[in-house]
């Protein structure tokens, strides 16, 4: 009796290599996303920062209980100015010069006034 013998090895074999090149291009192309990425990080200060914030909250003798919101707070004072802060910012300037510029204004013009009002002893005596 004869016996049927199974499909070459080297078809399954050749199979599986095929797949596995597969598998290694995908994994070559993520890897290249990442050091994409990472190079992008890198270039941008970003790993610079985070790196110093995390020795930061190393070396922080009583540790927070919150080690997010102290990543949070120094991650926002080492970011730099948000462009409608800064407006802001510019706006509060011009109003506290016009403020001023309105308080010694209105000191003027009471002084002024003071000139044409009789003095709060004559007031009375009327």
């Amino acid at each position: 009796m004869g016996s049927v013998a199974p499909s070459p090895p080297v078809r399954v074999w050749g199979a599986s290599y095929a797949a596995a090149a597969v598998t290694m291009a995908h994994y070559k192309a993520a890897d290249s996303k990442r050091e994409q990425f990472r190079r992008y990080l890198e270039k941008s200060g970003v790993l610079d920062t985070l790196t110093k914030v995390l020795v930061a909250l190393y070396e922080e003798p009583e540790k927070p209980n919150s080690a997010l919101d102290f990543l949070k707070h120094h991650l926002g004072a080492a970011t730099p100015e948000n462009p409608e802060i800064e407006l802001l910012r510019l706006e509060l300037a011009e109003m506290k010069e016009k403020y001023e510029a309105i308080v010694e204004e209105n000191k003027k013009l009471k002084a002024k006034l003071a000139q044409y009002e009789p003095p709060q002893e004559e007031k009375r005596a009327e």
